[in-house]
This record gives structure tokens, C-alpha cells and sequence, in this order.
């Protein structure tokens, strides 16, 4: 008996918890409008991953009452609906089954809206079903301006749901004798198993994550100019190169563009994890060198240079001087140098893309998994262009050697920091396009024949959600796979490992005077 009545109170639990489900149908009747429809995100018109999740959002027409009618291949249909406040939840089951039945082909979505004289119906758009993405992304967390990191975390999203893991964060409870900066994770060849990212500030150092250990190493040596920084894994080996900066910030008074991120001396440096050597690659008295990046074949990395012919006029004291008061005419150029795997040596520098004579500065360069492209930020002056409103993502075709901007994905406001992912078909980039104050994360499709198209913003379970999230999405990085390791190993590595030292090994050094 006491069974039957447990049987029978969840039963009538169901039975309530369905019949007060709001039914939500397509109206049999609405007159269409001319007025623009107004969502957010603006999903509208733009090609979507088949495992991306559900692109909820907002509709911003007044209206009482919203439905929203997907109807794609094969027959498929999907319709959502919202209140006054706009809202479309879509149901993630239903969403997959969209997708999955209109691969490779295209959904039409229409909006409604009830009001006083009745439903009236938006025009509709369409979403084209493309190719997966790499299905975890992970990014910073960081206050806006970047002057601070009192409070800030490593995170891992899955792109096929909303669930989110949390890599590592600092101070959690904020001790001044614990604080300390994460940055510049990266990954090899997209597999989250091999990973790093530095520590700055107290208990600082460079974590190895690899063969499911995490080693925290000191990575500074009286024979390198500076610390490690910006890191590139070699896809095969277990090898990086690294720039080593002296970099810091200064802040406009006048300017619309209030941070400056000036380095005033910077070099190519290479670190072999098995023997714990670092040797240098590119030591320049009068260049400037970062962001590093290998080809997917592994014999050749793409580097930025910037050349300051004034450096050797003046003591070393003076050079943050000399490019604070010169910013504006401090220019990047894109270069590559060779690399023969069996000696671990480097060869001679290449120019790639003289942006100087473009008028332009380069940023971060990434070599496209299949070895075609290479993309990278254009702004005016300067190599940290987070906060360069003139920056726009470009691309060069290796096989021709054509220079052109991903004009379909680019904005009148910052677009910068960029990841491909390993199928070729998407890179996921920071852009401040939303509001010109928070960093969000951008995805665009990068179709076979070199094109981009329009971007959309990561998708939320609330679509409200990126909005009211007061801190901005740094450094996005695509990988196949979740990052393994769990919070607390990394933090047992960052607080209770001391630093293993590195050791210097002289390989080929060579000195360049203008590239």
C-alpha cells in the first residue's frame, strides 16, 4: 500500500507539472510588418556549427507575447516562444535534432509578436547549418581595462551545451600575499592534455601541464633578456617558443583609447620541456619581437617585428621613453623564420607582409590547421591592439601570397585576439563591437574558399547573460578536447612547487640588424 500511494503521488506530481506547461504554437493567423526586427544577439543571417548549442536571445519590438517557428530540412520544425520581457529559451533536445536532420543546409526563422491588434510576423532569416567546431573553449576572465587582477580565472566552456569549468582561478578569498596574475594559456595541436599558462606576482612561474603532470618552472635566465611570455607549442614535439618582454602600460589623458601596452624590448626564445633548456633565437638589440607562432608542420614559426633604429643611439635606460613618446609610430611587421626539427636550430628571417608600408601595425598571427592562411590583427601602430579601435582581423594566402581583411567578420570597433579551429572551418576571436568597453567572444565561419562571414557572439542560456557580466573574455582558445587536469591541481602546483630553474643552451644565434 505504501508503494502504490509513493507510485501514485509522483504520477499526480507529473501529471500537474505537465498540464500547467505553457503549449506554445505557431499563431494561425498574423499580419506581416515592415518594421525591423531587433534581437540580441543578432543572430540574423549567419552560419552556425551542426554542434553549436542553442542560440537563445531577446526580442527587443514591444510585444506581449513572442513565438519563434524554425523549420528546417527534411521537415523539421522547432518553435519556442517568450514573454514580455522577450526571451527565447529554445529546448536543447529539440535544437540538436534541428541541427542534426539540416546539416549542410539552411533554417528559416520567423519571429511573432502579440499585440493589442493581434500577432504580427517579422520578416525572416535563416541559419545555415555548417561544420562542427572544436567543442570546448576556454578564455580568461579579466577586469576590463586589464590594470587589475585582484579576482580572475582560466575557464572552459562547451560549445554543444552551457556547461562551464572552471581551469583555475586566483584568489577566491583575497589574501594580499596571495595575489598573483594568470595568462597566456596555450595548447598543442588543440588537445587540452598539453597546456600552459604563467603565473605573475607572488609564487610566480610557467605551469606545464602534460602526461597528466603539472610542473610549475621558473623560466627566467641570466643569458634570455626578460621572463617567457607570449608561447607557441610546436605541434609534434614537446618544444615552445616564446617571446621574452619587457613590456608594461601607460595610460592617455586625452585620448579616446585610455591603455597603452608598450614593450620596450623583446626577443624570440626557444624552451625544449624534456631537457628544461632555453636558448635564444632572435637576440636584437634594435628589434622588437613576439607573439610567436608555428606553422601546423612544425618547420617554420611566424613572429611579429618591429625594428627601432633609435635603440642603438641611446642607453638602454631610455628605450620605454623612446616608444611611449613614439607609440603612434611604432609598426609591426610579419615575419617567419625556418626550423629544422633534427638540430633544433633556426634559420634566416623572412618578411611576410609589410604592414609598415600598409601604414599598419600586425598582431598575433595563427597559421591555419591545414597550413593555407595565416590570420592576424591589423591596427594602426603598436602590437597590443585589445584596446586599438583601427584593429581588423586580416589573412594572407600562403599559396598565392594575397592580403586581404575577413571584411564579414570585422567591426567598426576592436576585433583582436583569434583562434582556429582544427577543422579549419571557424576561428573564434575577441571583439569589443557590443559596447567598446568589454571583450566578448566572436565565432565566424571560414568557408573553402578563403572567405569569412558574419560572427556571432558566444551563446548563453540567458541571452542577457554577456550583458550583465562585468568583466571581459581574454585570449579564446579552441581544443578538441576538455582540459583534463582539475582545479585543485593546479593550484597545489601554483602555491606548494617552488619553480624547477631552467638551464641556458646556446643554439644558432642570429643577429639581425633591419628586417
Amino acid at each position: 500500500m505504501k508503494r502504490y500511494i509513493i507510485i501514485s503521488c509522483i504520477l499526480f506530481t507529473f501529471l500537474l507539472l505537465t498540464s500547467c506547461e505553457r503549449h506554445i504554437e505557431v499563431p494561425s493567423a498574423s499580419t506581416p510588418t515592415s518594421e525591423r526586427l531587433l534581437i540580441y544577439p543578432d543572430y540574423t543571417n549567419i552560419v552556425i556549427p551542426e554542434n553549436i548549442a542553442p542560440l537563445n536571445f531577446m526580442v527587443r519590438n514591444s510585444g506581449d507575447e513572442f513565438v519563434v517557428a524554425m523549420e528546417g530540412a527534411k521537415g523539421s520544425k522547432l518553435v519556442a516562444g517568450g514573454t514580455k520581457n522577450g526571451k527565447i529559451e529554445i529546448d536543447s533536445l529539440e535544437w540538436r535534432q534541428l541541427l542534426q536532420t539540416s546539416r549542410n543546409a539552411k533554417i528559416k526563422v520567423t519571429v511573432y509578436a502579440r499585440r493589442d491588434a493581434g500577432w504580427v510576423a517579422f520578416k525572416s532569416y535563416l541559419l545555415r547549418v555548417a561544420e562542427p567546431i572544436d567543442a570546448y573553449l576556454s578564455y580568461r576572465l579579466i577586469e576590463p581595462g586589464y590594470e587589475l587582477y585582484r579576482q580572475l580565472g582560466l575557464y572552459q566552456r562547451n560549445l554543444t551545451t552551457f556547461d562551464v569549468q572552471t581551469i583555475y582561478e586566483n584568489n577566491r578569498t583575497y589574501h594580499t600575499g596571495e595575489n598573483h596574475c594568470i595568462n597566456c594559456h596555450n595548447y598543442q595541436n588543440y588537445d587540452a592534455s598539453t597546456m600552459l599558462f604563467h603565473v605573475r606576482g607572488n609564487m610566480g612561474g610557467t605551469l606545464f601541464a602534460r602526461d597528466g603532470k603539472i610542473e610549475k618552472m621558473n623560466m627566467k635566465c641570466d643569458s634570455v633578456l626578460s621572463n617567457a611570455v607570449y608561447p607557441s607549442w610546436n605541434p609534434k614535439h614537446p618544444w615552445l617558443v616564446f617571446s621574452s618582454n619587457k613590456t608594461g602600460q601607460t595610460f592617455h589623458l586625452l585620448n579616446h583609447e585610455k591603455v597603452e601596452v608598450i614593450d620596450s624590448a623583446s626577443d624570440l626564445i626557444y624552451y625544449n620541456t624534456e631537457t628544461k633548456q632555453i636558448s635564444n633565437v632572435l637576440k636584437t638589440p634594435t628589434d622588437l619581437e613576439n607573439f610567436p607562432c608555428w606553422t601546423p608542420t612544425g618547420d617554420r614559426v611566424f613572429y611579429c617585428v618591429a625594428h627601432m633604429p633609435s635603440f642603438s643611439q641611446i642607453p638602454d635606460s631610455l628605450h620605454t621613453r623612446e616608444v611611449v613618446l613614439n607609440y603612434a609610430q611604432v609598426k609591426y611587421n610579419l615575419m617567419s623564420i625556418p626550423f629544422d626539427e633534427k638540430t633544433q636550430t633556426f634559420g634566416e628571417p623572412r618578411l611576410e607582409v609589410d604592414c609598415e608600408a600598409m601604414g599598419k601595425s600586425v598582431s598575433v598571427p595563427r597559421v591555419s590547421p591545414d597550413g593555407r592562411y595565416v590570420l592576424f590583427t591589423l591596427g594602426d601602430y603598436g602590437q597590443f591592439h585589445i584596446w586599438h579601435k583601427s584593429s581588423d582581423l586580416y589573412v594572407k594566402d600562403l599559396q598565392t601570397g594575397k592580403v586581404y581583411p575577413m571584411k564579414a567578420s570585422n567591426s567598426g570597433d576592436v576585433d583582436s585576439f583569434h583562434s582556429w579551429s582544427s577543422n579549419n572551418r571557424w576561428f573564434v576571436f575577441s571583439s569589443r563591437r557590443d559596447d567598446g568597453s568589454f571583450t566578448r567572444p566572436y565565432i565566424a565561419y571560414f568557408d573553402r574558399n578563403g572567405h569569412s562571414h558574419k560572427a556571432f557572439i558566444l551563446p548563453q542560456k540567458d541571452p542577457e547573460h554577456n550583458l550583465l557580466l562585468f568583466k571581459s573574455y581574454n585570449v579564446p582558445e579552441l581544443t578538441r578536447n576538455a582540459v583534463p587536469y582539475q582545479f585543485k591541481e593546479f593550484r597545489d602546483a601554483i602555491y606548494q612547487q617552488k619553480g624547477t630553474p631552467v638551464t641556458y643552451r646556446e643554439i644558432r644565434n642570429i643577429s639581425v640588424g633591419n628586417e
